[in-house]
């Protein structure tokens, strides 16, 4: 495994950078597929069921978001002692990392089931879409304890330099879950009809079998990791250093996705439409977005290999050429969006011009800002590998409730703009973000941030594990 760590680190910038980025991307865009294939499906039953899925995608992302903030933390961990040949504690942080994702998901899980209706009375979902609502988002819940596991399972991997594994996974995942969805939205033969429930309960089962896979291959030790049953012993140290690295990259990611619910909610109040249209026109940016998040996460990824190997100039170099690259794909894929609109939302909502014309404008607006997107999330990136999940944190919270929650209020409620004010919010809030967050890497703080070694948080952690738990 110490060759295979030498192997990525050592790589020239640009062919490391891809060597990772591209099965990412790969993955992610199958990922997407899941909602896409749902939007495809449920389009089909008119505005309003697609609606009642837009609306439970915000809070299912929010507690989902929750989760991957601890499991960044293990990555983190993960990728920086690989990168540091200490290959015992890869499988050690690995293990324990799955062990508190776990009872947070657990937790969530069930408390999200039990909640559901009250959460969709705040979210402000009307009577025409509250029931189909209710039970896509009860079986999303339960869905959240699967899905966890996979992203940890991809986090691991990731962190190890081995990103391609999980495409693999993900594809016969999507594929199944094509077959699966108008079955059990549609009905066929014994198979009831259940509406836009039936796609959770596709991804659920598919989700399911691309968890138990994943276990499967960290305990089957031929793909750079090896876990044990003996690593799993909790050890209660290292999970709360763990858990204090992580805590920020929690707050960031959840506030990021609560921003979101209250921006749903907020788009509530214009009715039906613009819910559906936010749905419709988000799909799109999803699909977009893949290449920004698989060159992020690449970045991520190199950026705390290098940081464990206490190479800070390539380190340095690998968060610069992924800016770069990252802003100058995104800029193509806006102007691409930006040309083709219509089309591309009309493949999700067929039937319901007045929603093809305000997502159409909604991902017009936005698609300009597309490059600052990439340039804020390959920076973002930088930090937390870095282990500065507070500098990410905050600038997450700066973004969404100081830049963009106000200006989606102001400008939809008190200018001329209306929901138009809503899609110039997303627009204006990346400019801004993406600047800060290139103000602060240039100031070089993050360039301190060997959380193996030399954190204050994290200082003897690798020690105090090889002590407890006698792992030589």
């Amino acid at each position: 495994m110490i060759n295979k760590a030498k192997s990525i680190v050592k790589m020239p910038v640009f062919k490391a950078l891809f060597t990772l980025a591209v099965p990412i991307i790969m993955a992610n865009l199958f990922q997407a597929m899941y909602q896409l294939t749902d939007s495809f499906w449920v389009g089909r039953l008119g505005g309003a069921a697609l609606a009642a899925v837009s609306i439970c995608g915000p809070i299912i992302f929010l507690a989902v978001s929750i989760g991957i903030g601890f499991a960044i933390a293990g990555s983190t961990f993960v990728a920086q002692y690989f990168g540091a040949k200490n290959d015992k504690m890869v499988s050690h942080a690995a293990a324990q990392t799955i062990l508190m994702i776990s009872l947070i998901s657990l937790i969530f899980s069930i408390s999200g089931f039990i909640l559901s209706p009250q959460i969709l009375h705040f979210m402000g979902a009307n009577a025409e879409i509250f029931n189909m609502a209710l039970g896509f988002m009860r079986v999303s819940f339960i869905a959240i304890i699967a899905n966890f596991s996979f992203f940890i399972f991809q986090s691991i991997m990731r962190g190890i330099g081995k990103p391609i594994i999980p495409v693999y996974i993900v594809v016969a995942t999507v594929l199944l879950n094509f077959i699966l969805d108008p079955l059990l939205i549609f009905g066929f033969g014994p198979i009831p009809a259940s509406g836009p429930m039936g796609a959770a309960l596709a991804t659920l089962l598919t989700q399911t079998i691309a968890a138990i896979t994943g276990f499967i291959i960290l305990f089957g030790g031929r793909h750079g990791i090896h876990l044990k049953i003996k690593d799993f012993t909790p050890n209660f140290k290292f999970i709360k250093k763990a858990f204090l690295i992580g805590l920020p990259a929690s707050i960031e990611q959840s506030s990021r996705s609560l921003a979101m619910v209250l921006i749903t909610s907020l788009l509530a109040g214009f009715g039906t439409v613009a819910i559906a249209s936010y749905g419709a026109g988000y799909n799109i940016i999803q699909v977009a977005m893949m290449a920004a998040i698989g060159l992020a996460v690449a970045n991520g990824t190199l950026v705390g290999q290098n940081i464990g190997a206490k190479d800070l100039p390539q380190a340095n170099r690998v968060a610069k050429l992924s800016s770069l690259i990252g802003f100058v794909i995104l800029s193509f894929f806006g102007l691409i969006v930006f040309i083709f609109s219509r089309q591309l939302v009309s493949f999700f909502i067929p039937n319901d011009q007045i929603v093809i014309n305000e997502a159409s404008n909604f991902i017009r607006i936005i698609a300009f800002g597309f490059g600052f997107v990439s340039l804020h999330m390959t920076l973002a990136n930088v930090f937390t590998a870095a282990g500065q999940t507070t500098t990410t944190m905050l600038l997450s919270i700066c973004s969404q409730w100081i830049i963009q929650i106000p200006l989606a209020y102001f400008l939809s409620k008190y200018t001329s703009l209306g929901i138009k004010g809503i899609w110039f919010s997303f627009l204006i809030n990346n400019i801004i973000s993406s600047i800060i967050a290139f103000i602060i890497f240039s100031r070089g703080r993050w360039k301190k941030g060997r959380i193996i070694e030399d954190n204050k948080l994290t200082s003897q952690v690798s020690e105090e594990v090889i002590i407890e738990k006698g792992i030589h």
